[in-house]
């Protein structure tokens, strides 16, 4: 079965025609081809955090659990209790676990 292809236009600066020349050549790909796969990659890697994104978020997270006051686990299921009725009263339908 064949890929359906639409041809597009971009303008592009001349240091990332260059490249993609290079790359194209060095891989012995169309260029078309070597768009679609930077992009497929490109779209991939979007989605997740960067090295430097992961390493912020662990700091803050590092630096704000142990500002956590700890409870007892009586109380806690207290509140939980709580809050579901809470929920039940205002009429609210429960997710099933599954669909979490």
């Amino acid at each position: 079965m064949a890929i359906k292809m639409t041809k597009v236009t971009f303008t592009l600066d001349v240091d990332t025609v260059t490249r993609l020349r290079r790359t194209a050549a060095r891989l012995s790909k169309p260029r078309s081809q070597v768009v679609r796969e930077a992009i497929r990659d490109y779209d991939e890697r979007s989605g997740k955090l960067s090295d430097e994104e992961r390493g912020r978020l662990l700091e803050a997270f590092d630096r704000l659990v142990p500002a956590i006051r700890p409870r007892p686990a009586r109380e806690v299921e207290a509140e939980l209790r709580e809050i579901r009725a809470s929920r039940r009263a205002a009429g609210l339908k429960r997710v099933p676990r599954a669909a979490r």
